[in-house]
């Protein structure tokens, strides 16, 4: 196993760690940062989640600058950000820090591309990422941390910063799946 596929893989493991921190209800009190208070539970999770996250930049950096790209890997990465972005989704809407319907149509998105990625894959058929995806993922991945350090170190502002990045990653996950299928429709034209 590579060394880019090896980083995939510790994010992979990274999520039940985080589902953990999260999860079990450890008493380990409050941290106060910057007049914002929460959980250390929520600060040990958010700070496994940029991690995590940061992973998903450098095993695709050391892949590309390396030429170490792998069908394994390539099957992998997409899946280990699509697991860790769901769990830690779910797991805000457990703790109220985020509406559910956001996180329905961002997780519904997820599915939906998959599965056409699925379906032109079947045809022999790869779909790229495209540009508008990955400011959907930069947006979601922003939001996410925020909701977890409960709006620090923006909480100085006079609005919501962490709910905003939220709604904002959601409407680019809607019009990245639109602009996904719209350019990818021809893998279903012929099967309908």
């Amino acid at each position: 196993m590579n060394l880019p596929n090896k980083i995939t893989v510790s994010r992979i493991f990274l999520i039940p760690i985080f589902i953990i921190i999260l999860s079990v209800p450890f008493q380990f009190g409050d941290i106060t940062l910057a007049n914002v208070t929460m959980p250390v539970t929520h600060f040990i999770g958010a700070i496994i989640f940029i991690i995590a996250a940061g992973t998903d930049w450098l095993d695709g950096h050391y892949a590309r600058k390396y030429n170490l790209i792998t069908n394994f890997g390539k099957f992998l990465d997409p899946l280990a950000d699509k697991l860790l972005v769901s769990a830690s989704l779910i797991m805000l809407v457990q703790f109220d820090l985020a509406p559910a319907w956001a996180v329905i149509i961002i997780i519904s998105r997820e599915f939906a591309v998959t599965g056409l990625r699925l379906v032109a894959s079947g045809e022999g058929i790869v779909l790229a990422a495209s540009q508008m995806g990955k400011i959907k993922t930069a947006t979601q991945l922003v939001a996410i941390a925020l909701l977890l350090l409960h709006n620090f170190p923006l909480a100085f502002l006079p609005f919501p910063v962490d709910m905003w990045m939220l709604y904002i990653a959601t409407f680019f996950t809607a019009l990245s799946g639109v602009d996904y299928f719209v350019k990818n429709w021809h893998v279903m034209k012929g099967s309908m």
